[in-house]
């Protein structure tokens, strides 16, 4: 594929997600929590920029990665390593990086789980070890909020920037 022809087809991906608006943003903030390697915060910053309401673009993203979180979760308590590496593609590394991680600061690593790499292994860490399900979503739902708050907030006040 031409780099060209790569261009054009993100440039039609970029302006398909961006005028779906909050299910694009929901659905891709899920998956970037769970099975591919996405992010979601670029869907974020456009629809800031093109002056979508900065609260439910924050809340939308939040739902959608924390309930892929929960799913990440739900494979730890229910489905092992088998759906660990096949279907989140969280390989042996990750996983232990995770546990060491876990093992050192507890619980409170949740608060991480917004991170990239160490994330996702981070949510299945809590659903493996039984983490109870009010503090673990406590934890990690406060931890995605911040991130995409500071995102959002980021993104205003770079467009402030640009007005003055």
């Amino acid at each position: 594929m031409t780099l060209l022809r790569l261009f054009r087809y993100s440039r039609a991906m970029h302006d398909l997600l961006t005028a779906c608006g909050y299910p694009s943003l929901f659905l891709l903030s899920f998956l970037a929590s769970t099975l591919l390697p996405l992010g979601s915060e670029w869907l974020l910053i456009a629809m800031v920029v093109r002056r979508y309401d900065p609260l439910t673009v924050v809340l939308v993203a939040t739902t959608g990665n924390y309930l892929g979180a929960c799913t990440s979760y739900l494979v730890g308590v229910y489905g092992g390593n088998l759906l660990a590496e096949k279907f989140l593609r969280i390989d042996g590394a990750a996983r232990e990086r995770a546990e060491r991680f876990f093992s050192r600061y507890g619980s409170w690593s949740l608060l991480l789980s917004w991170l990239p790499v160490v994330g996702d292994p981070l949510c299945l860490a809590g659903g493996l070890l039984r983490i109870p399900f009010v503090r673990f979503s406590a934890l990690v739902a406060t931890g995605k909020v911040a991130r995409y708050g500071v995102v959002a907030w980021l993104s205003l006040k770079g467009m402030e920037g640009m007005t003055t």
